[in-house]
């Protein structure tokens, strides 16, 4: 009889445990997830920084700006249409 309160007792305080553990490992999946996420904005962050930078340099964004067809304020801008197609 003794031996099975014991074991009794033991397989109670085994079962008050899982609850815990399983959080535990839950929680640390996250937290793996999360780190993952950070290093990857990281990354992004960097990256968009050393564009910020090459285009703040030179004619870089007046290169752009002309890319996207924008024109400066002293300037005319005309659409030509209808051009014949080329060879």
């Amino acid at each position: 009889m003794g031996r099975l309160l014991i074991l009794v007792v033991f397989v109670g305080l085994a079962l008050l445990y899982v609850g815990p553990v399983t959080s535990y490992v839950a929680a640390r999946g996250e937290a793996a997830e999360r780190r993952s996420d950070v290093d990857a904005l990281r990354q992004e962050n960097r990256a968009l920084r050393a564009r910020r930078i090459a285009l703040e340099r030179g004619g870089a964004l007046e290169v752009e700006a002309r890319r996207l067809g924008m024109v400066r304020p002293t300037e005319r801008a005309f659409v030509v249409e209808n051009l014949p197609k080329g060879p």
